[in-house]
C-alpha cells in the first residue's frame, strides 16, 4: 500500500480514539505527540507539523459538535490532514489548442521519463492523440529509455541521437506537432539543480513557452523536495507537481507537502512500476486510504480504464450487496485484475481497506482465474448460482471435468466465501456519502 506505514500508525492513532472513554485534554495531548512523531518520521517539515497538530488540538478543544467526541476528533484529524496535502483535488485543465505542450523537469532518480509515459498513457485512454519529445540529451539511455516506453503504448516519439542541443531539437520536429492534441517533452535531469540545468531549462521554457511546467519528484527524497522544488519554480514557474515511486517508501511526508511551497498542486502519483500506475491525486480519498476508510472514487476511476462507466457501476452495486453467485466472483477478479494487485484495489474500498488480511488471500497469480474459469464452467447451473452446494463428491467431480485437483475447488469456494463475508459486512451502507463526511465505515478495534 502507498505509504504502509504512515497509514499503519495513524489507524493505531485513530483505535486509540475509538478505544478511549474520555477524549479530555490529556488524550487529545497524547494524540498530538503521536501525530507528530508519526509525521516527523515521515521526512514531514517540523514547521508544517507543528502548524498541522496545533490546528486539531484549537478544534479539538473549541469545537462545540452534537456528534460523539471520538467520532467528531477522528472527524477533525481526517479534515486537518486533507487540508494539509491541499484540500480539494486540481486536474490538469487540457486547452483546446494543438498541441497542449507539457514540459517535464526533475533530477536524475526521480522517475520523469517513466512518469512520462504514464501520463501519455493515461491521456491516450481519455481520447487524446499523443506524441512525446526526447530533449533529454545528456544522460545516454535517456533517448532509448522514452523510445523503447512510447513503443509499448504506441505513442509516436520525436528524438535526434545526433544532435546534442535541445533547443535544435524542438524546432526540427515543429511542423509536425500540430497533428497532436498534446505533446509531452522530456528534459535533461542532473544529480542536483545546478547551473548548467537551469540554463538548459530556462532557454528551452522560453523557445517552448509549455502550457505546462511539471515537476516531477520522488516520495523517497525526504526534506530536501521543498529546496529542489522551490529552485525548479524559481527557474521555470512549476505549474503543477507529480510524485513518483510512493509505492516503495513510507517516509515520503517531504515529497508530499515540500513542493507546497512553489505554489503548484500536486496532479498525479505515481503508485507502481508499470504504465497505468498512475493516479490523480485527491486529497480527500488519500487521506481516507490512509486512515483505512477506503477511497472509492479512486477504485471506480481505475474500473472505467478496463470497462465502461455502466459496467463500473454495475461492480459497485454488486460489490455493495453482499449477494453473488461464483460468475459475478469470477467477473469481479478478472476486473479486478486488469485494475492492478488486488491489495491495492483491496485499500481502496470502504470497509475492507482496514481490514488485517493475510496477503495470500488477496494474491491472485498468473493462471489462477483461468483454472478458476474451468471450475466454474465444470458446475451446474444450480451450483454456480449456490456454491454452497458443492460438497466432498462434488468437488470431486468438478475437479475431473476442469482437470484441476479437489484442493484446488476447495479454495475457489473458500476465496467466494471470503468474498462473501467481506461484502455483507457493507451490505445497505452508501460509501460515497461515507467518504464525504470523512467517516469510518467500519468499526475501530
Amino acid at each position: 500500500m502507498v505509504l504502509d506505514k504512515l497509514g499503519d500508525k495513524f489507524k493505531e492513532i485513530l483505535n486509540k480514539v475509538a478505544r478511549s472513554i474520555f477524549v479530555d485534554d490529556k488524550l487529545i495531548d497524547e494524540l498530538m505527540r503521536e501525530i507528530q512523531r508519526a509525521l516527523l518520521q515521515g521526512d514531514v517539515n517540523v514547521k508544517l507539523v507543528s502548524e498541522l497538530t496545533k490546528s486539531i488540538k484549537e478544534r479539538a478543544l473549541k469545537e462545540k459538535t452534537k456528534l460523539d467526541k471520538r467520532t467528531h476528533l477522528v472527524n477533525i484529524v481526517y479534515e486537518e490532514l486533507v487540508k494539509f496535502l491541499g484540500d480539494e483535488k486540481s486536474e490538469l485543465e487540457i486547452a483546446e489548442k494543438k498541441p497542449f505542450k507539457v514540459m517535464m523537469v526533475g533530477v536524475y532518480g526521480s522517475g520523469k521519463t517513466t512518469t512520462i509515459s504514464k501520463l501519455a498513457n493515461y491521456y491516450k485512454k481519455r481520447g487524446y492523440k499523443i506524441a512525446t519529445l526526447g530533449l533529454d540529451v545528456h544522460r545516454p539511455a535517456a533517448i532509448d529509455q522514452i523510445e523503447q516506453l512510447c513503443s509499448r503504448i504506441k505513442v509516436d516519439c520525436f528524438t535526434n541521437r545526433k544532435e546534442k542541443n535541445p533547443v535544435k531539437i524542438y524546432n526540427e520536429f515543429k511542423d509536425k506537432y500540430s497533428k497532436y492534441d498534446i505533446l509531452i517533452i522530456d528534459t535533461a535531469g542532473r544529480d542536483s539543480l545546478d547551473k548548467e540545468l537551469v540554463k538548459e531549462i530556462k532557454e528551452l521554457n522560453q523557445e517552448i513557452k509549455p502550457d505546462e511546467k511539471i515537476l516531477v519528484i520522488s516520495a523517497d527524497i525526504g526534506q530536501a523536495a521543498q529546496e529542489l522544488a522551490e529552485g525548479f519554480h524559481r527557474n521555470c514557474e512549476v505549474t503543477s507537481v507529480i510524485i513518483s515511486k510512493l509505492d516503495g517508501t513510507a517516509r515520503a511526508g517531504g515529497a508530499l507537502t515540500g513542493t507546497a511551497a512553489t505554489g503548484a498542486k500536486i496532479k498525479f502519483i505515481g503508485t507502481g512500476e508499470k504504465v497505468d500506475d498512475l493516479e490523480t491525486f485527491n486529497p480527500k480519498g488519500f487521506v481516507s486510504r490512509l486512515l483505512g476508510m477506503g477511497d472509492l472514487e479512486s477504485l471506480l476511476e481505475k474500473a472505467k480504464d478496463v470497462i465502461d462507466e455502466e459496467k463500473a457501476g454495475d461492480m459497485k452495486d454488486r460489490m455493495m450487496s453482499g449477494e453473488f453467485d461464483l460468475n459475478d466472483l469470477y467477473e469481479q477478479m478478472k476486473a479486478m485484475k486488469k485494475m492492478g494487485p488486488l491489495n491495492k484495489i483491496m485499500e481502496m474500498i470502504p470497509g475492507f481497506s482496514g481490514m488485517k488480511l493475510p496477503k495470500e488471500a488477496l494474491q491472485v497469480q498468473e493462471g489462477k482465474l483461468e483454472k478458476w474459469k474451468y471450475i466454474i464452467d465444470s458446475c451446474t447451473k444450480s451450483e454456480r448460482n449456490d456454491p454452497e452446494l458443492i460438497d466432498g463428491e462434488r468437488a470431486e467431480r468438478i475437479a475431473k471435468g476442469s482437470g484441476t485437483s479437489v484442493s484446488e475447488v476447495r479454495e475457489l469456494i473458500k476465496q467466494y466465501r471470503m468474498a462473501k463475508k467481506m461484502m455483507k459486512m457493507m451490505k445497505g451502507k452508501d460509501p460515497e456519502k461515507m467518504l464525504k463526511k470523512g467517516r469510518i465505515p467500519f468499526k475501530l478495534k
